[in-house]
């Protein structure tokens, strides 16, 4: 005699019932067969817009503090090869906020020992940020950055 407690099919079986199907819920409901690849992925359009891959990179590294720097290989890596003006632009827009923010932080440290370098400690990060949700906006809508290579906003 086998110990089938926990097996609710047996059970079933040996009552001649129906399992009951709830068609409201999404486990019930049928699912469509997924292609990764296929042009209905929703992954399809991730390909195309590198220039969000290295924003989204840049704002979670507020949090994780590496993936920044992953962010600014990647956005050299895919600079060569940049399917449009868009997107070299973007580009173009990210490494130069990458490396002047490395810039302006080596500069708050050396102008710590003076004293003034402590007040450019919380902007840096705020001029890092708004360019990162600036570019994260632009790349979603797949427009270019309107002056990559200003310093400003």
């Amino acid at each position: 005699m086998s110990d089938d407690r926990n097996d609710l099919t047996g059970d079933r079986a040996r009552l001649d019932e129906r399992p009951v199907r709830y068609p409201d819920r999404p486990e019930a409901r049928e699912r469509p067969a997924s292609n990764p690849r296929g042009s209905d992925s929703n992954l399809e359009g991730l390909d195309d817009n590198r220039p969000l891959i290295v924003a989204v990179l840049y704002l979670a590294g507020f949090l994780t503090g590496i993936t920044g720097l992953v962010g600014v290989v990647l956005a050299h890596m895919w600079q060569g090869d940049a399917r449009g003006d868009w997107t070299a632009s973007h580009f173009a827009y990210q490494i130069r906020t990458f490396w002047f923010s490395v810039i302006a932080t080596i500069a708050a440290v050396v102008l710590s020992f003076v004293g003034i370098g402590f007040l450019l400690y919380p902007l840096i990060p705020i001029w890092f940020g708004v360019r990162s949700v600036l570019s994260l906006m632009r790349a979603s809508k797949k427009e270019p950055m309107p002056n990559p290579e200003t310093l400003g906003f």
